[in-house]
């Protein structure tokens, strides 16, 4: 079992930069490959960025958000960066054991990122 509790999630102006974090629990985290989804209100959830023994990114964050994970920590970061208004939404951090695309086991609650414009 694994719990996810996100953070960093706030207001910034179109262009600006925020950092989440997501911090786990658990001895095995780093055995975990990890994920950042985000919903969109009316949307669908998507795929934003995974991390297991390399990176993967949506081609709508690429160049702009980098995921990286200290385990020492037992933490999963996302660095966004030139965020634009339609960044904005809920965004999950989840823990699974296959694929960094995917699927997912767990997931936390959420934090909001707002942009505005």
């Amino acid at each position: 079992q694994v719990q996810l509790v996100e953070s960093g999630g706030g207001l910034v102006q179109a262009g600006g930069s925020l950092r989440l974090s997501c911090a786990a629990s658990g001895r095995t985290f780093s055995s975990y490959v990890m994920g950042w989804f985000r919903q969109a209100p009316r949307k669908e959830r998507e795929f934003v960025a995974g991390i297991s023994w390399k990176t993967y990114y949506a081609d709508s964050v690429k160049g702009r958000f980098t995921i990286s994970r200290d385990n020492a920590k037992n933490t999963v970061y996302l660095q966004m960066n030139s965020l634009k208004p339609e960044d904005a939404a809920v965004y999950y951090c989840a823990a699974g054991r296959t694929f960094a695309t995917g699927p997912y086991e767990y997931w936390g609650q959420g934090t909001q990122v707002t942009v505005s414009s």
